[in-house]
């Protein structure tokens, strides 16, 4: 009898330490992270190198509510802030000089929204906001030079494997454009309208080692409030590219990339126009 109570006992408290342990786990499972680290022979942001062609460390971590609220942060380190800069597109004259006396060498965005499927019928939304930042020490408004940092908002909608998004620019400066001594025209309104496509090539094929392989194409067009004022900054972009994602979460890649309008006198660093047609090739983690 009381062998029968000390087991009864025992299997009670084990059934209720599983059920606790289940019940923690069903709790958590609301919340999943994902990320990414990879290596590029470049930066390409929006058409233009954002390293002067040389190679790029990125990666990003992201937390997801099955919601469809997430929160997450990329970061990859630049060279553009502190690669020498005509400054004749903002009417200083030829004399040049850089954006950032200091620092200027990395990229850290830190974005947050939702995203769901509108009903069933496969239509996606995906809202939020997004805020660039680079650490350094800038060298200010007073010197001709705006902030880099940038904040936007975005919206996009998504069927299949094509996507249509508009980010919007809602802080006075936009990556170095923006108001400046004596002249108070800034940048926000600026917007960049995109469309995008990830075609599932590899579904065709079937199983095999290309079994994860993916066309890559994209349109977007940059366009800035005050254009004129700021220097005629305004551009659009091309992306073509093939990715191929193994079952072990590598991916390795590669695109091309070209734009329209990105004027020497803007787009200009070290010398060389920085959105020039260019090929760039990645290995990349996923996890």
């Amino acid at each position: 009898m009381r062998k029968s109570l000390i087991t009864v006992a025992v299997l009670g408290a084990l059934s209720a330490s599983s059920f606790v342990f289940a019940a923690e786990k069903e709790a958590k499972s609301d919340f999943t992270t994902s990320g990414s680290v990879g290596l590029f022979s470049q930066y390409i942001f929006r058409g233009l190198t954002q390293t002067d062609r040389d190679p790029a460390l990125q990666g990003n971590f992201d937390i997801n509510h099955s919601s469809g609220l997430y929160l997450g942060m990329w970061g990859s380190n630049v060279s553009w802030l502190r690669d020498i800069y005509s400054t004749t597109a903002l009417g200083y004259g030829t004399d040049q000089s850089t954006y950032y006396k200091s620092g200027g060498n990395l990229e850290i965005d830190v974005y947050g929204g939702f995203k769901s499927e509108i009903g069933k019928t496969g239509l996606g939304i995906d809202l939020g906001a997004l805020q660039y930042y680079y650490p350094g020490t800038e060298r200010g408004r007073d010197q001709g030079w705006a902030k880099a940092n940038t904040t936007e908002v975005y919206g996009a909608l998504s069927y299949g494997w094509v996507q249509a998004k508009y980010s919007q620019v809602v802080s006075k400066d936009a990556w170095g454009w923006g108001p400046v001594t004596g002249q108070d025209k800034d940048a926000r309104g600026t917007y960049y309208a995109e469309l995008n496509a990830t075609a599932p090539i590899g579904e065709l094929i079937g199983s095999g080692p290309l079994k994860g392989l993916s066309g890559i194409a994209h349109y977007g067009k940059q366009e800035f409030d005050n254009d004129t004022v700021l220097g005629m900054p305004s551009y659009e972009d091309y992306k073509l590219g093939l990715s191929n994602a193994f079952d072990n979460g590598v991916v390795i890649g590669a695109f091309w990339t070209d734009t329209k309008g990105a004027r020497d006198s803007a787009w200009t660093y070290n010398g060389r126009n920085i959105g020039k047609e260019t090929g760039t090739v990645f290995l990349q983690k996923t996890f």
